[in-house]
């Protein structure tokens, strides 16, 4: 079997652009004379992704995104139902970011995620479904197997371990931080030092990973194509 690279994980598939992104790609069979089979939305360092990666990669991360206990109606909208042009959006960004936290990683063969995590991940993504058949539906309809899903769930745990390992230990928390932030936020004031510390250890990361991400951007050629592009309307 060919081997894909990472920040394109459909296998099997060959994609050929013309020079603007915004075009036809050819796919197995040459299509009738103006049919389009999919198009480019963005592209990384000269790595494109495409409309059919992102929807697909849009509904893992809202189905694996969302809470243990969401019932299977909302699991079955996530799945099949269709998704709007600001979902769209917020997952290319999600993606890019994924893409860019491991950019550097995969230069070094740095932040490995081993095979059985990545097994764990697709056993409990495809526990979220209704039944085994629902779940095979999800991957035919989105023309994926369980290697490209392993691949999108593996990326989305590295992504987390690179960003937790080079940014984790940056945070510090001092007593006086929580007891300023106890005294400024009365909905803290009678919550354990212990809890108002952990928020704020989040809060920081979270600021540090955003402030990570938008150096990478800068450094790293990222471009949003077609209705994802600044011109029309789309924050980069």
């Amino acid at each position: 079997m060919t081997e894909t690279h990472r920040n394109q994980p459909f296998r099997g598939r060959h994609w050929a652009l013309t020079a603007c992104f915004w075009s036809v790609i050819a796919v197995a069979q040459t299509p009738p004379k103006g049919e389009v089979i999919d198009r480019a939305v963005a592209s990384i360092e000269g790595q494109v992704i495409t409309l059919a990666q992102l929807e697909l990669e849009a509904r893992v991360q809202l189905i694996n995104a969302s809470p243990k206990a969401m019932p299977a109606q909302a699991i079955e909208r996530m799945a099949f139902g269709p998704l709007d042009q600001e979902a769209l959006a917020a997952s290319l960004n999600a993606v890019i970011d994924e893409r860019l936290a491991t950019l550097e990683a995969d230069k070094l063969e740095a932040y490995p995620v081993e095979a059985a995590e990545v097994e764990k991940a697709i056993a409990e993504f495809r526990a979220r479904f209704v039944s085994e058949a629902r779940f095979r539906d999800f991957l035919a309809r989105n023309e994926a197997d369980l290697q490209d899903l392993g691949r999108l769930l593996e990326r989305n745990l590295r992504a987390r371990r690179v960003l937790e390992g080079k940014l984790r230990l940056r945070v510090t928390v001092s007593p006086e931080d929580v007891a300023a932030a106890k005294a400024s936020t009365p909905e803290l004031k009678d919550v354990a030092d212990a809890v108002v510390k952990q928020r704020l250890v989040n809060e920081r990361f979270q600021k540090l990973v955003k402030q990570e991400l938008e150096a990478m951007r800068r450094a790293v050629d990222v471009r949003l194509l077609g209705p994802f592009s600044p011109k029309h309307g789309a924050t980069p």
